[in-house]
């Protein structure tokens, strides 16, 4: 299945969203944010991973501050933003399948928290982060005081946030907050889209059961969670997908997960 529009692109099994474009300067485009949450909702079988991604020459630099500085009532304008972000930062959350995010150039502000929100964040030697809240007399939003803490370490995520610091693609990488390095910026789009495509043909269900442990691990104890693995372990087992697995290793063919889930 393929299907496009200005902002939704499903291909390869791969949603793709674009979040800011070129014609707003890169910063959060809000049609973009709300189709995005609108495609993850419909998002049916044919859908095996999300690939976060921008079309300007930035990943997204944050928000429209000009936008902010027009608003009648900035205080109501920026809560309803926040809370629109946050639907789709939840719907991200909350997804089956994997979060791949394309990050070339700034990302900035809510385009920083959308990084840190993804399972696997891709950049290039150009790639730059900054929390930009302090810079414009404001706190985070789109989940970074969560996200970045989950990272990188509390104390390291309170020297980035409250000096408001500017990570080169090495430090970020170094961090944890990029997973994977490009050797040159012009690549970072098609090494993310191929790795989105790889895990949009990988098995599903194993992609669902190591996301929910990884999010369920914050809080619980070692018991619980050894619990909570040894659970999905036997429920996995049995499915069509581990069945498939486990025949194709004994077999020594490569395993075929296509409709699986």
């Amino acid at each position: 299945m393929s299907t496009e529009t200005e902002y939704i692109r499903i291909q390869d099994g791969v949603l793709e969203i674009t979040l800011s474009t070129a014609a707003r300067g890169t910063s959060l485009d809000f049609a973009g944010v709300a189709a995005g949450t609108a495609a993850l909702a419909a998002a049916g079988k044919d859908v095996g991973a999300v690939l976060l991604t921008g079309s300007g020459p930035n990943f997204c630099a944050g928000g429209d501050v000009r936008g902010f500085a027009a608003a009648e009532d900035r205080s109501a304008h920026l809560y309803q933003l926040a809370d629109t972000l946050h639907v789709l930062v939840r719907a991200l959350d909350a997804a089956p399948v994997p979060v791949v995010a394309a990050v070339h150039g700034w990302a900035a502000g809510a385009g920083m928290s959308l990084v840190c929100a993804a399972d696997i964040a891709v950049g290039g030697p150009g790639t730059r982060l900054r929390p930009a809240y302090p810079g414009v007399g404001l706190s985070p939003d789109g989940g970074m005081s969560w996200t970045l803490p989950r990272l990188v370490g509390f104390a390291k995520a309170r020297d980035i946030m409250l000096t408001d610091a500017v990570l080169d693609a090495a430090e970020a990488h170094r961090l944890g907050i990029l997973a994977r390095l490009t050797d040159s910026d012009d690549g970072v789009q098609d090494a993310a889209r191929e790795l989105a495509r790889t895990l949009a043909r990988g098995p599903r269900a194993s992609y669902t059961s190591i996301r929910t442990l990884l999010s369920s691990s914050a809080t619980a104890t070692l018991s619980e969670q050894l619990d909570a693995e040894r659970d999905a372990m036997g429920k996995a087992a049995g499915s069509p997908t581990g069945r498939e697995g486990v025949d194709a290793f004994l077999a020594k063919r490569a395993p075929d997960y296509s409709g699986l889930g």
